[in-house]
């Protein structure tokens, strides 16, 4: 059994990141935090091995989190997901000795290539003794040629909610919408039409792109693909 902590201010995304985990009898969650200073609090008396790390929170962002975390001598690995797709902030992050970085938004199998890629390192490096080149250019890639087959269909797709939401789609085919907006138009919860849109996005039915003028979170907006 792996242990690990989200940290996630957004309840919507969080809940996301559960769902897709579910996938993974492996893993327990042992946390739920909105924030990086909370979280660093739980990790002196409670280690971790995974830390699921939202970049965009307020006190104290990813960076930050990560800086905190190695200047504690802590050993979690952490999986970066964030909306900052900058080479600045990536090069940062990899001097902290991420495991991975995944650039929101993202599709479920690029969520399960992260999981696969920590538990199949982290079996490899158990069992092993000294390593041969090949062996370590495998646990480097520890996620790449499994991550396809661990995805599975998601749970809770129901067939009428999916064809009203392609619907609306179709009806504002030209517009970049957001969740918000589809979610209030068709009296659903926001998370009920966030797991919706990534299901889309992951059958390529739509394609998004991340606004950053609203002036705080960037927000993610989606559009049938042409």
């Amino acid at each position: 059994m792996y242990h690990l902590i989200m940290v996630e201010d957004d309840p919507m995304v969080a809940s996301i990141h559960q769902s897709y985990l579910q996938s993974y009898p492996e893993f327990e969650v042992d946390g739920f935090f909105s924030g990086g200073k909370e979280a660093i609090s739980f990790l002196a008396t409670h280690p971790v091995d995974l830390a699921i790390v939202d970049y965009y929170m307020p006190e104290m962002n990813g960076l930050m989190f990560l800086r905190a975390l190695r200047e504690r001598h802590m050993s979690t690995q952490v999986i970066m997901i964030t909306a900052a797709a900058g080479a600045d902030t990536l090069y940062e992050t990899m001097q902290y000795g991420i495991l991975d970085y995944i650039v929101k938004p993202f599709t479920r199998e690029r969520f399960s290539e992260a999981m696969v890629k920590f538990r199949n390192t982290r079996e490899k490096l158990r069992t092993s003794g000294k390593l041969s080149q090949a062996e370590i250019d495998e646990i480097m890639n520890a996620g790449k040629s499994s991550a396809r087959a661990a995805v599975e269909i998601p749970k809770g797709i129901q067939e009428g909610t999916l064809n009203l939401l392609r619907d609306y789609l179709k009806a504002h085919r030209d517009t970049f919408l957001s969740c918000n907006e589809a979610a209030s138009a068709l009296e659903l919860s926001r998370i009920t039409v966030r797991r919706y849109m990534n299901y889309l996005l992951e059958n390529k039915e739509v394609t998004s792109r991340i606004d950053y003028t609203t002036g705080g979170r960037p927000s993610i907006l989606y559009r049938l693909q042409r």
